[in-house]
């Protein structure tokens, strides 16, 4: 059956722009092209299917396009359920967000619609959110609650994301390369409870080390604008303390 993108999103129960959204993420295969309609078939359907089903599940959007696109499955099903489980088990609707977090639900939903807030879909379709979505938006509070202007936060939370999902695909590259597919080289077939349990181990640790460096660069360089900006020494001098406090002592707490 052929359907275009109105006619494919109401099959489907998805919003246009969500199509749109997956299909610039690689996860949905372009459509046909006639003249100036895009064409889309039962095939396009499936995978819509498959993304709601792997949302409910609780993965990201960045695994389950690894996993569509892997023929053997099985092979990414437990590395996948523990990525799952280390996104934190509770789940929470945009409201419940909104009231724990105290962040409006217009300011969620713009977040949502900057692609930097994802939510995962329950059994009914309906919007979930985890305790790691709770946590950024309460940091984002925080920062909002400082003076920054939302629209100037946005535009930078935007270039972060990118950047940040650059770096994630090649960390996700290096773990494939020398972790997942050696494993499977040498044992004759990857063991999925092993490459699982290694990368609950080393999750935290990479975490720990972005953390760290994010935060001691940023201490070392408003240190270095205020010197050449010749601000006073009282101010340098404040700062200049917290870097050293601090950049010594940053925890990563890890349920």
């Amino acid at each position: 059956m052929e359907y275009t993108i109105e006619e494919l999103a109401a099959a489907a129960g998805e919003k246009i722009d969500t199509i749109r959204f997956y299909q610039s993420r690689g996860l949905l295969p372009r459509p046909q092209r006639r003249g100036r309609v895009a064409v889309y078939d039962d095939g396009h359907a499936v995978v819509l299917r498959k993304i709601r089903e792997y949302q409910s599940q609780g993965f990201p959007l960045g695994l389950i396009g690894r996993l569509l696109a892997d023929a053997d499955t099985s092979r990414s099903a437990a590395l996948l359920e523990a990525v799952a489980r280390e996104g934190g088990a509770r789940s929470l609707t945009r409201s419940e967000l909104a009231s724990e977090s105290g962040v409006p639900e217009p300011i969620l939903a713009s977040l949502q619609a900057a692609h930097l807030l994802v939510p995962t879909r329950g059994t009914d379709g309906a919007e979930l959110y985890s305790e790691a979505d709770l946590q950024m938006a309460r940091a984002g509070l925080t920062l909002m609650s400082s003076g920054f202007p939302m629209d100037r936060l946005l535009q930078l939370a935007v270039e972060h994301a990118r950047s940040v999902e650059t770096v994630c695909d090649g960390a996700i590259d290096l773990f494939d390369a020398h972790v997942r597919h050696v494993a499977g080289a040498e044992n004759g077939g990857a063991d999925a409870g092993e490459i699982a349990a290694t990368f609950r181990t080393l999750l935290p640790a990479v975490t720990t080390l972005v953390a760290v460096h994010f935060q001691r660069t940023l201490l070392h360089r408003a240190l270095e604008r205020l010197r050449e900006r010749r601000e006073s020494d009282d101010l340098a001098a404040a700062v200049a303390a917290v870097a050293e406090a601090d950049s010594g002592r940053l925890e990563v707490r890890w349920t």
